[in-house]
């Protein structure tokens, strides 16, 4: 009986390392006793899947919330008596007996001398997927036109609910095989071990808002790469197994970023992994990837794989709090960004191509820092500059959100990338319909110097303009060098004009304040057709905006001017208190004009004009 042991452990052991069958035996968790003994299996470098040590030290029965339990466990073996527990490790498969009990998902505290981990049972995670339903998409507050990336950042904030034990007191835990003190004070030590988020190609200068946006979410920023030629031709063709290292992609392409776990187990192509949630964001759409072990970090905080990036392998379709599901086969479709990059003073044309996630939390976020990334790792960072930027998202079904625009100053950069992300955001958010982004094409004209000019003087060329004349208007600005800027924009006097007429000539956000505090900014949408026109009629910096406008009484419901109202219409109105979104309009408009420049304007002006018979 002694001689078999050997031959019946190597059984074991080699049956974690190789593909499980379909049905992959489990472990009930009531089987599960302090004192067992087995192994888990995960990849501590390369792509070779590696046993270590697995020892019971008790279970938390409700630790996680009703009927949630974790098992307490010591964990031995290659490089983990140096390296305590590792981020990246999420997800790693345990066996007792042969039998699949768990995935290695928390971690107690940091700055640990022994590698005690959380094990979230196979049975937990299987059920949870079991009992998944579909439901509506998730749904964000609101996003104000035009967004900056604090926006952003506060959306991704108040979307991401972090995991957390759900004892919040020792004695809130029930647990079998610890003292009942011992088990509440590990309890409230309980997190999920750190998702390593692998980032390529982004600025070191984004760091800090990555960390402020997803470290309380349990994401870990860290560097990474890509697999190699050799690394991808060597995977292709194998098949995905437990203590596998996975990847869930959110961009691709020329930057990456992805963050990486274990598998725990593949049964008829649906892949189990993490055994805690990736943000707990529920029914997703995210790449799954291979991924390859390039080093471990040591750390006496905590250590860290990492990873290189590889090949999509199938579609992630849920994160639960149990871990992350998903599916074997194509990947799920992705925003494609191209942007193009001229900086002609330095002779420099770029093209970057991105694959970004459909998702409300992340897509805005991502369009945002992709293309500030861009910016800052290929134009000069500090000091003055400008860039030109051109943008169209192409959407299934609906019109083009197009935009071109000038950002010039300090902080060009960051305006320039939030406008990027703008109809992203405003898209995703919208509470009317989904709306499938297919394409983002970016193209950047950038300048190493300031570009902005001030409105000085308008007047016309004629003394005695008439009804129904084509009237020239001379528009002279100055620019930021002293250098005037001359320019003639021609007015038509409609043939029904009589008397005085103002000729207002306004910057964007001269004419916006003036048309809001009106009551006369652009009602809320109340369509994604209505919601796009908002969108592709946002006032814009590089313009001046001409008005020919008559004193006339009117009103302003809602946002939509009513001009020349008689005094009896404009009385009922005013009587109905019920309408709290009535205005009162001074002027009428008869025509509208624009004036498109290479810099940034800004000024307003009013030229009184009489109008001859």
């Amino acid at each position: 009986m002694r001689a078999s042991a050997p031959l019946v452990f190597a059984f074991l052991a080699t049956l974690c390392l190789v593909q499980l069958p379909a049905e992959t035996a489990r472990i009930p968790l009531d089987e599960v006793k302090t004192g067992m003994t087995g192994v888990g299996v995960t990849v501590f470098s390369g792509a070779e899947r590696e046993e270590f040590n697995v020892e019971v030290l008790g279970v938390l029965t409700n630790v996680m919330g009703p009927q949630r339990n974790i098992i307490i466990a010591r964990l031995t073996g290659g490089p983990l008596a140096t390296t305590g527990v590792i981020q990246g490790m999420s997800g790693s498969p345990v066996y007792f007996d042969g039998r699949l009990a768990g995935a290695v998902s928390y971690s107690l505290g940091s700055f640990s001398t022994d590698a005690i981990a959380g094990i979230t049972p196979i049975e937990e995670m299987v059920a949870t997927d079991a009992s998944i339903t579909v439901t509506g998409r998730r749904t964000l507050r609101t996003i104000r036109i035009p967004v900056t990336e604090q926006d952003l950042a506060t959306v991704v904030r108040e979307a991401f609910g972090p995991a957390r034990a759900f004892a919040q007191q020792p004695t809130d835990v029930r647990a079998f095989g610890l003292p009942l003190s011992e088990a509440g004070r590990l309890a409230t030590l309980l997190q999920p071990i750190a998702t390593p988020l692998v980032l390529n190609g982004f600025a070191p200068e984004l760091q800090p808002l990555w960390a402020s946006v997803f470290g309380a979410g349990g994401l870990s920023a860290t560097v990474g790469g890509t697999m190699t030629a050799e690394a991808q031709l060597e995977a292709t063709g194998q098949p995905l197994q437990p203590g596998d290292t996975v990847g869930v992609s959110l961009v691709q392409g020329d930057l990456t970023m992805a963050g990486t776990g274990t598998v725990t187990m593949v049964e008829d192509d649906r892949v189990y992994a993490f055994g805690h949630p990736f943000y707990n964001l529920g029914a997703v759409r995210f790449p799954m990837t291979r991924a390859h072990v390039t080093a471990l970090l040591p750390s006496l905080a905590l250590s860290s794989k990492i990873a290189a990036i590889g090949q999509v392998l199938g579609t992630i379709d849920q994160d639960r709090s149990t871990g992350i599901y998903g599916t074997l086969g194509p990947g799920p479709k992705m925003i494609p960004i191209r942007m193009t990059l001229d900086d002609p003073e330095r002779n420099i044309q770029k093209t970057f191509r991105f694959d970004m996630i459909e998702d409300p939390v992340f897509s805005p976020l991502l369009a945002y820092t992709t293309a500030l990334s861009t910016f800052v790792t290929w134009t000069r960072d500090l000091g003055p500059k400008t860039y030109e930027v051109t943008s169209t998202a192409r959407l299934r079904d609906h019109d083009n959100v197009t935009s071109n625009d000038i950002y010039t100053g300090n902080n060009a950069s960051t305006r320039a990338a939030s406008a990027i992300a703008n109809p992203v955001a405003a898209l995703s958010t919208n509470d009317f319909e989904p709306v499938e982004i297919m394409g983002i094409d970016v193209a950047v004209t950038a300048v190493e110097e300031r570009r902005t000019a001030m409105l000085e003087r308008v007047w016309l060329d004629t003394m005695r303009p008439r009804a129904g004349e084509e009237i020239p208007l001379r528009v002279l600005s100055r620019n930021h060098r002293g250098a005037e800027l001359l320019e003639t924009v021609m007015i038509q006097i409609p043939a029904h004009a009589r008397g005085s007429l103002v000729i207002e000539v306004s910057d964007a956000a001269t004419l916006s304040a003036r048309e809001q505090q009106e009551g006369r900014s652009p009602a809320e949408a109340n369509s994604v057709d209505q919601l796009i026109r908002n969108l592709n009629d946002v006032r814009r910096n590089n313009r001046l905006y001409i008005k020919l406008l008559r004193t006339e009484s009117g009103a302003v419901d809602r946002g939509e001017p009513l001009p020349s109202l008689p005094g009896s219409v404009l009385a009922v109105l005013e009587g109905n208190r019920s309408n709290g979104g009535l205005g009162r309009l001074r002027e009428a408009t008869l025509g509208e004009w624009e004036l498109v420049g290479d810099h940034a304007v800004s000024g307003s002006r009013r030229l009184f004009i009489k109008i001859e018979r």
